[in-house]
């Protein structure tokens, strides 16, 4: 089993995302993230759905969802034809004494810091889940606070767009 990544083109309106978060569900696949957004048209919104899975069953999953009334386009991803990123904000306790150690941590990583307080900083990183994760192996001893992730979201390279309509319904 490995990763997939799912994008979906789906109407812009209430309960789509119940729908097609319950098809996983009801299935019992789990969705390792999940990012919805609208998108340069304010009446579709995609989602970038992380699942694992085979190939077979992940080929069922997609040939489900495009059997939803409000998707109107699934594809999955490739990854070495996708560019993929995660946004993470990470509250880390920190004394002004460690706070070098962090800022250098940070400078290594490319992450931002975006507040300061007495005892402890967020910091704001971009990047695939592997160097998000890698941060979080360095920061943890200092304590983490709280943390937020936003899922993986993902677009394929190149010309070829989830919006290109033309003979979609014949490769399903």
């Amino acid at each position: 089993m490995h990763k997939h990544i799912i994008t979906a083109l789906v109407n812009n309106h209430s309960g789509v995302l119940t729908r097609v978060s319950g098809l996983f569900a009801r299935r019992g696949y789990n969705i390792d993230s999940l990012a919805v957004c609208n998108t340069e048209d304010e009446n579709y919104s995609r989602m970038t759905i992380v699942s694992q899975g085979d190939d077979m069953t992940i080929k069922q999953v997609i040939k489900q969802l495009d059997k939803l009334v409000d998707v109107i386009k699934v594809n999955e991803l490739n990854a070495d034809g996708a560019v993929s990123r995660e946004l993470a904000l990470i509250k880390i306790k920190v004394s002004p004494k460690e706070r070098p150690e962090i800022e250098t941590t940070c400078r290594v990583y490319k992450a931002k810091i975006i507040d300061l307080s007495p005892e402890s900083v967020v910091a704001e990183l971009t990047g695939d889940p592997e160097k998000i994760d890698g941060f979080l192996k360095i920061v943890k001893p200092y304590g983490i606070i709280e943390m937020v992730r936003t899922g993986l979201n993902a677009l394929e390279r190149g010309e070829n767009s989830i919006n290109d309509l033309t003979d979609y319904n014949d490769t399903i």
